[in-house]
């Protein structure tokens, strides 16, 4: 009795320093379990249909996966840079040619271009004011640019290990899922099983989602800048369908995009661009990605919607895939409950559910 008690105190106490090691390294380590499921086929693809050996195979597929999402940050990085500059230029310009004039169209709108106006020619005159109120903010402004380059460089730094736990989940996969899986039951039983597949479907069915919604988020993008009047509406559309598979990336395509036509005087055009990408191509994810896990996984849409968006509250990004799962088990435990109530207590033939309602 005395060794079992010290061995679960010991138990404990590893458990609890162990947490404190990896708990910075949590969301790495699980979203790399989750590509490393994503690229599963992939990986055994190369590995038995190539005939390419686990550690070169789960080498490609690594290389593979970070291309797919390092590529489009730095294009976008690279595109929003000369984009940011070429609106600078622009500005210099304005602002050496005199009290700048506002586009034709937008000074025509009734009262608001009139005071418009007013307002570009009083701090093209006595910029002092803007002065003021920039130095104002300066300090400010540098606190959260140091914060955004911190983080930046924080993210590249699980990215790295989110890679390199790739590899190892890809390389040593068969090995860690059976292990799981030996574990699970061993606590759980033959419900195990049954929990374990709910976790496979709902993951295979947030991966269609997004896959899904980037489609559409693309072609509503494509259909807005077609409208607009914007050139190459196709390549800008099948862009932002890429950068929509990284959640929350739609908008680094049409905000950019809407305020160029804003700046270079063509109004209404981005303000089409900008309303229909706020009103339209940011929302259809959050029902398309709900409907398309709950066709997949046979959870109720209810649930998934709540899993969806309390996940990502709670969790971040990871939610996305973490609110669906514990969702999805949840219902699988549910249902076995009641199964196990009707074999316990099986109800009289011809007995019908009471009525909470007269």
């Amino acid at each position: 009795m005395v060794r079992r008690v010290g061995f679960l105190l010991f138990f404990a106490v590893l458990g609890g320093l162990g947490y404190q090691v990896v708990s910075g390294f949590i969301a790495p380590l699980v979203w790399a379990a989750i590509l490393a499921y994503i690229a599963w086929p992939l990986y055994l693809r190369l590995h038995n249909g190539l005939g390419l050996g686990a550690v070169l195979g789960a080498l490609v597929t690594t290389i593979l996966i970070g291309i797919l999402i390092v590529a489009p940050l730095v294009f976008g990085g690279a595109l929003l840079a000369d984009e940011l500059a070429g609106a600078y230029q622009s500005l210099r310009d304005q602002l050496a040619a005199g009290p700048p004039r506002l586009p034709a169209d937008l000074a025509q709108i009734p009262w608001l271009g009139e005071r418009l106006q007013e307002l570009l020619t009083r701090y093209a005159t006595d910029p002092q004011p803007i002065r003021d109120w920039l130095a104002e903010h300066g300090a400010q402004w540098l606190g959260q640019v140091r914060g955004v380059l911190g983080a930046i460089g924080r993210n590249a730094l699980k990215l790295g290990i989110a890679l390199t736990a790739l590899f190892f989940f890809l390389r040593d996969g068969d090995l860690l899922a059976w292990q799981l899986h030996g574990v699970l039951e061993r606590l759980l039983g033959g419900r195990a099983r049954e929990y374990w597949r709910s976790v496979a479907d709902t993951t295979r069915g947030v991966v269609y989602g997004l896959v899904l919604a980037a489609l559409a988020q693309g072609g509503l993008a494509g259909l807005g800048y077609w409208f607009a009047g914007v050139h190459s509406p196709m390549l800008l559309g099948s862009i932002t369908a890429l950068f929509a598979l990284i959640p929350f990336g739609a908008p680094l395509v049409w905000a950019p995009t809407g305020a160029w036509l804003l700046l270079t005087g063509h109004v209404w055009p981005g303000v089409i661009v900008l309303v229909w990408g706020f009103v339209v191509v940011s929302n259809i994810d959050n029902l398309i990605r709900p409907i398309a896990i709950s066709s997949s996984t046979q959870i109720p849409f209810l649930l998934v919607l709540v899993g969806v968006f309390g996940g990502l509250q709670a969790f971040g990004l990871v939610g996305l895939f973490a609110g669906p799962m514990i969702m999805a088990v949840m219902l699988a435990v549910w249902r076995e409950w009641l199964e196990e109530q009707t074999v316990e207590n099986p109800p009289e033939a011809g007995e019908a559910p009471e009525k909470l309602v007269d």
